[in-house]
């Protein structure tokens, strides 16, 4: 049963960890010491066309950064403002560490309804014109740290 679940379900291709750091530059020169980077600005958020978060303005403001540690998996570093963001919370609640573990799925709608039908719920969702998009789900009382679901936008491919 688990193994038929993992093999057809929105959770088996790893994309990214993400870690909330409350200083961004300073958690950057650290991993370029130990050979993670370069590092880049995270793609544009403006052309999201659905975005459904708590604060709409401290979304668009998280200073983010993502490193490829190969051409399928990237590290990400998020660093909140003062806005009443998840992850705000989540640096004033638990400090620093990994906020979301995120993966890639080929249809981003299908992927959240098949984590809905699998019982969670959905936290957050973002989406582009081009079908692209996340979803984050409730995840952490259950299972420890948020999971997220993936489809890069066509340029980013």
């Amino acid at each position: 049963m688990v193994e038929d679940l993992a093999k057809t379900g929105p959770f088996h291709k790893l994309h990214h960890v993400s870690i909330v750091v409350r200083d961004a530059e300073k958690a950057m020169k650290f991993y370029e010491s130990i050979g993670i980077g370069p590092w880049q600005d995270y793609p544009a958020r403006e052309d999201f066309t659905t975005l459904e978060v708590p604060d709409r303005e401290g979304f668009m403001k998280l200073k983010m950064k993502i490193a490829f540690l190969n051409d399928k998996m990237q590290l990400q570093l998020i660093q909140p403002g003062d806005d009443n963001t998840s992850y705000r919370k989540f640096l004033d609640e638990k400090g620093e560490g990994v906020y979301h573990i995120g993966f890639v799925v080929e249809d981003v709608e299908a992927g959240e309804a098949e984590g809905q039908k699998r019982g969670l719920d959905v936290a957050m969702r973002g989406r582009r014109d081009d079908g692209s998009g996340f979803t984050y789900f409730k995840t952490t009382e259950k299972g420890g740290v948020t999971l997220s679901i993936r489809k890069s936008p066509d340029y980013q491919k």
